[in-house]
This record gives C-alpha cells, structure tokens and sequence, in this order.
C-alpha cells in the first residue's frame, strides 16, 4: 500500500452516520459492571435444585457458596 491509498474498511455500513453522535455519552465513571457466568449444566440444575430446597434465591446461594470458597482459600495462604 502506498502513500496515496486508503484502506477500505468493510466493517461499517456506508448508511451510518454518526454526524450527530455525542461521544461518552452513556459513560458513567465509576460504574460497575456485573459480568455474566455460565455454568455446566449438571452444577447448575444441581444448585438451583438446593437453593429451592433451601428456599434462597439462586443468585444469592452462589454468591454465599464462593464467599466460602474465598474464605478458605485466604485460611490456606
């Protein structure tokens, strides 16, 4: 490629037009982000099945189970 070539970029449609667009607009500082996690099939349905036993919500089993989790691991250092 020379000097005088540009490179085309396929990525974006040529019907975009972002003229009027504000840029970080939607940008909070500080704001956390909650990151999904996916488990294996077997611990999940293995887990929702205790949390409803338990009668807790699944969300707040999971986080109880890793808390425990970290708490042993800091116990081992």
């Amino acid at each position: 490629m020379n000097a005088q070539t540009t490179p085309i970029d396929d990525d974006m449609p040529a019907e975009i037009d972002f003229s009027g667009a504000k840029r970080g607009q939607f940008y909070k500082a500080g704001a956390q982000l909650n990151l999904p996690v996916y488990l294996d099939q077997k611990v999940q349905a293995t887990l929702a099945a205790l949390a409803s036993a338990k009668g807790v919500d699944f969300s707040a089993l999971i986080n109880d189970l890793l808390r425990k989790d970290i708490e042993l691991i800091e116990m081992a250092r």
